[in-house]
């Protein structure tokens, strides 16, 4: 039997980890343990000293497999240093497209990305769609997240028109009653090429929130069932996603429940936080596992986290997903001109706070009034020049394992 080594590892390094990394850290474990038996086997002359060699060679796959992340974050690194305080600002935005004024805010604001919504594709048609989203990348210096919430059912923001799809993406609860999981799967392959022919690189689903009560607000955007059921939905979606190349985002932490509309204002979660972790989390931690790049704060007030703070600004549920969940991923804010934030808090200190809590990036209809707001934090030392590095440095890793930039 001859096993190729070298093949096998330059296969790897080249097409799993590089096209997909956010899925290889396990799966290379295993890889690199099989191979090394597999060689072992086959060595007909039982030679010890061979057997050590194959080892020492297969314990170096593993080396290259885990300076893979570290070559992101040198190249991101490298990325950041080239920037301005201005520039690093701007990319912890992920700004609600103004169509009119697209091109030039990016100019103003550098910003680190673009979410449309079906105002901005109404009148719009594949090529024409195609051909306005890559002006804005060829507008940007440092290329833009382009995202949309996609999520099928209700929240459909392209294929609710006929000119790109011929009926709008079903609901998860739909898919799922009709052809389970494979269903699921092939539907979240249809959406990740639709968009990335498009020119979307992130689609901001899976939704992870558990309802079971069709008279509950989230219920129509979930799965529709028990926690177990729907960390299933979540793990086939995301690791989908990432075999198909296109971000996504969990959403929306720390488990929506049965809450009011944060859309029309504040809502009070007042269950305790064993519920949380033994119920709410669990879809999170499979999203997790199956290797999600970033995750969304709802602006649901959890008393039995922060009695005072919708999630989205609260450092305390920020430590939560850090440190009860491992997640040190890309963390995202709920847009902050919703109704729960506008009305209680404001536009000019929402994004202060939401950065000081541990957000990164900042979905944001009113960029032109919170980024300044965050420059001048920066200035009095409201918030730190780390603190902004931080932030910056795990967007442009996330961006490099998207291959958005390289």
């Amino acid at each position: 039997m001859t096993f190729h080594k070298q093949n096998a590892k330059d296969w790897i390094l080249n097409t799993l980890i590089f096209r997909h990394p956010p899925m290889w850290i396990g799966a290379i474990i295993f890889l690199v343990f099989l191979f090394i038996s597999i060689s072992l086997l086959s060595d007909q002359e039982n030679n010890p000293e061979n057997n050590l060699k194959l080892v020492d060679q297969e314990m170096g796959l593993m080396d290259d497999v885990l300076t893979v992340g570290g070559v992101y974050e040198q190249l991101a690194s490298d990325i950041m240093e080239t920037m301005s305080t201005e520039e690093k600002v701007g990319q912890m935005f992920f700004a609600r497209c103004r169509k009119d004024t697209a091109i030039a805010d990016l100019e103003t604001y550098s910003l680190g990305g673009y979410i449309l919504f079906a105002i901005d594709i109404k009148e719009e048609t594949r090529d024409t769609l195609k051909t306005t989203i890559q002006s804005y990348q060829d507008a940007s210096t440092v290329k833009l997240l382009i995202g949309v919430d996609e999520e099928g059912g209700k929240i459909v923001r392209i294929s609710r028109y006929p000119a790109f799809r011929a009926v709008p993406f079903h609901s998860p609860q739909s898919l799922y009653a009709e052809g389970g999981y494979p269903l699921i799967a092939g539907d979240t392959i249809e959406k990740a090429t639709l968009l990335k022919t498009l020119g979307f690189n992130v689609n901001l689903a899976p939704v992870c929130d558990v309802s079971t009560d069709p008279e509950n607000y989230i219920y129509d955007r979930t799965f529709g069932k028990g926690a177990e059921e729907t960390a299933q939905y979540v793990k086939t979606v995301v690791e989908t996603m990432n075999a198909n190349d296109i971000g996504c985002v969990l959403k929306h932490f720390p488990g929506y429940g049965d809450n009011a509309d944060t859309h029309k204002g504040i809502a009070i979660d007042s269950r305790s936080l064993d519920s949380f972790l033994n119920f709410d989390f669990i879809p999170f931690r499979a999203g997790i596992e199956a290797g999600a790049g970033s995750i969304l704060f709802s602006h649901t007030i959890v008393s039995c986290m922060d009695a005072d703070l919708p999630a989205s600004l609260s450092p305390a549920v920020h430590r939560v997903l850090r440190d009860k969940l491992g997640f040190d991923g890309v963390m995202i804010t709920d847009d902050l001109a919703m109704a729960a934030i506008r009305k209680y808090i404001g536009d000019e200190t929402s994004a202060v706070m939401a950065i000081k809590a541990g957000n990164d990036l900042i979905l944001s209809s009113d960029f032109d009034i919170q980024i300044p707001s965050v420059l001048t934090a920066v200035e009095n030392g409201t918030i730190s020049e780390a603190r902004i590095n931080e932030s910056v440095l795990k967007i442009l890793i996330w961006k490099l394992r998207l291959g958005i930039i390289s």
